[in-house]
């Protein structure tokens, strides 16, 4: 990743913003947070605290995904949402575009997930020692080619939508790390965070939060 690091250079999308948290639309290509190295120092974090410098992290996307990120702006609100995300109170919804049609149209992975040591930072489903991962998923609609498809994780595994949609033989459009041939030849990774759905860290009213994909 080092070497093709080359985020995009879009203003910040911010969908969101009050006294406790933000909620900004994350570009495709660009990091979360740092990594190692300075030519990996441009991440969203980095860009949030230019305009919002008391913001604090609570999660992550991938650098490939894009779409709804939640920001603490302060330390309540960040210790209020990331119980939420660890006790699993938060609703992620995404869509993604993946290769051929899927059959059923509804329908749910449960697969467990570890990090493949040999081959990081790729993940793969392991029954032994694999942490529990859920997926569900619902076709919005697809031909011979591709499926469009909504995806509602129960758990937050690294990669985990990744790797599910390629346990069902469709890889994720454009995915540069499970995707092969055509499947890979795209501009991007097909995959968008649309919705998320938490408590409010003032009060606890339930609030959603949404991002039209931008393919």
């Amino acid at each position: 990743m080092s070497s093709d690091y080359a985020p995009p250079d879009s203003p910040l999308d911010v969908i969101h913003a009050d006294h406790e948290i933000l909620i900004v639309n994350k570009p495709s290509g660009l990091l979360s947070v740092p990594g190692k190295g300075p030519h990996l120092a441009d991440c969203l974090i980095m860009r949030v605290q230019v305009a919002f410098p008391q913001a604090l992290l609570i999660h992550r996307l991938d650098r490939d995904t894009s779409g709804v990120m939640v920001f603490a702006l302060t330390r309540h609100a960040q210790r209020h949402i990331g119980l939420q995300f660890e006790k699993r109170m938060t609703k992620k919804t995404y869509v993604a575009r993946v290769w051929g049609m899927i059959e059923p149209k509804t329908g749910t992975v449960d697969l467990p997930l570890i990090v493949d040591w040999e081959n990081r930072p790729l993940q793969k489903v392991c029954h032994e020692t694999g942490k529990s991962a859920q997926t569900d998923w619902r076709v919005l609609r697809g031909d011979a080619t591709e499926s469009r498809v909504r995806l509602m994780p129960k758990t937050g595994r690294s990669h985990q939508l990744r790797v599910h949609m390629l346990s069902l033989g469709h890889a994720i459009l454009g995915d540069p790390f499970y995707a092969v041939g055509e499947a890979r030849e795209y501009d991007r990774l097909m995959l968008h965070s649309e919705e998320l759905r938490l408590r409010h860290p003032d009060g606890g009213e339930g609030v959603k939060f949404r991002a039209k994909a931008p393919f």
